[in-house]
């Protein structure tokens, strides 16, 4: 906090020399209880009751010390103030955060006059504490909107997997709930007429034969339809998936038409960069770029999450099995966090 270095000016006052020593070490235990009250507070430490009685801790000495000293002291109620905005004013009901002010500044006045201090330093204790305490509350309030905004991305990502999930599992239960419930009845009827009808038996297997080889088709061009996704396809559902999460999108496309070996690999690249922009980047921008030369293809994601150029996240399964998977065709795959914050990844073809 840039305003600590006033922390020593009650030292300076001429009323204390008689107990430095004393008002030293009172000075030193309300900065350690202010700065972890402070602390706590922002980052949401502990239960609010325990936070409250933190700050009335604070709040009683720094009033005892200005009370006792006066003069000098006085300006510790600056930071009873601003205490109470780093507890209060992120809560749910932040007006609790105004009357603690209030109150201070009533303390301000009340301690001044009867320690006869001037009114210029009643006067600028006051205007600094209002201005202080107006800070720490907008940062407090930006601290917690941030908090809310991280945790509703979070919420978008996992509803729009769900969904991913529920849409795949509707599908299947479309495409097997017939067939399966034909096989059913055609094994009972297999069943009835295995001892009696054996012919009728026969034909009744066969026709399970037949269902069940029809399933199969059936099943490899549903998952084939989800699994190898043309590359324009791909783009058009990452650009959705990354909106529903909140990050804003710019899908670029140079390049054309690709040979289907290609164009199935990047739909693989794009599925699983854009999964993992959504789940781990906290990125709040997200550009997917395709482009040709005449020899290869190149695609690129970029973020602007929060990973450090002087870090590099290990690779997890997904990244691995697409650096194999482009491998066998001649390409590579190059990840690496961006020089001014954020993270590329860039999948090369050979056309």
């Amino acid at each position: 906090m840039v305003w600590v270095g006033v922390w020593t000016f009650p030292l300076f006052d001429p009323l204390a020399t008689a107990t430095t020593a004393t008002a030293a070490a009172l000075l030193i235990l309300f900065e350690l209880l202010y700065v972890y009250t402070a602390a706590a507070g922002f980052d949401g430490v502990g239960t609010p009751r325990m936070r409250a009685a933190l700050f009335a801790a604070v709040a009683a000495l720094g009033v005892t010390l200005a009370a006792v000293y006066g003069d000098h002291w006085l300006v510790l109620m600056l930071f009873v103030a601003t205490c109470g905005m780093a507890v209060f004013a992120g809560e749910e009901r932040p007006v609790t955060a105004i009357w603690v002010c209030l109150a201070t500044l009533a303390a301000i006045v009340a301690v001044g006059a009867a320690r006869h201090v001037s009114w210029w330093t009643i006067g600028a204790t006051l205007v600094s504490s209002v201005l202080a305490s107006a800070l720490v509350g907008a940062v407090r309030q930006m601290s917690r909107l941030v908090r809310e905004l991280h945790r509703t991305r979070e919420a978008l990502a996992e509803a729009a997997v769900a969904e991913e999930r529920l849409r795949f599992s509707r599908d299947l239960h479309d495409l097997l709930g017939h067939t399966l419930s034909v096989i059913v009845v055609k094994a009972e009827a297999v069943r009835r007429l295995s001892e009696r009808d054996p012919a009728a038996a026969a034909a009744q297997a066969a026709d399970i034969e037949q269902v069940g080889r029809r399933a199969l088709v059936e099943i490899r061009e549903a998952v084939t339809g989800y699994r190898e996704t043309g590359l324009t396809a791909e783009l058009a559902r990452a650009r959705g998936a990354l909106i529903a999460a909140g990050i804003t999108a710019d899908v670029l496309r140079t390049a054309d038409p690709l040979p289907d070996t290609a164009d199935r690999l990047l739909a693989w690249v794009v599925r699983e960069a854009t999964t993992n922009v959504v789940r781990h980047s906290r990125a709040g921008r997200c550009e997917i770029a395709v482009s040709t030369t005449p020899d290869a293809v190149t695609l690129r994601v970029t973020d602007d999450g929060p990973f450090a150029a002087a870090t590099t996240p290990p690779a997890g399964n997904g990244l691995r099995g697409l650096a194999e998977r482009l491998r066998t065709t001649g390409g590579t795959l190059h990840t690496a966090p961006r020089p001014g914050g954020g993270f590329t990844l860039e999948a090369r073809l050979p056309l």
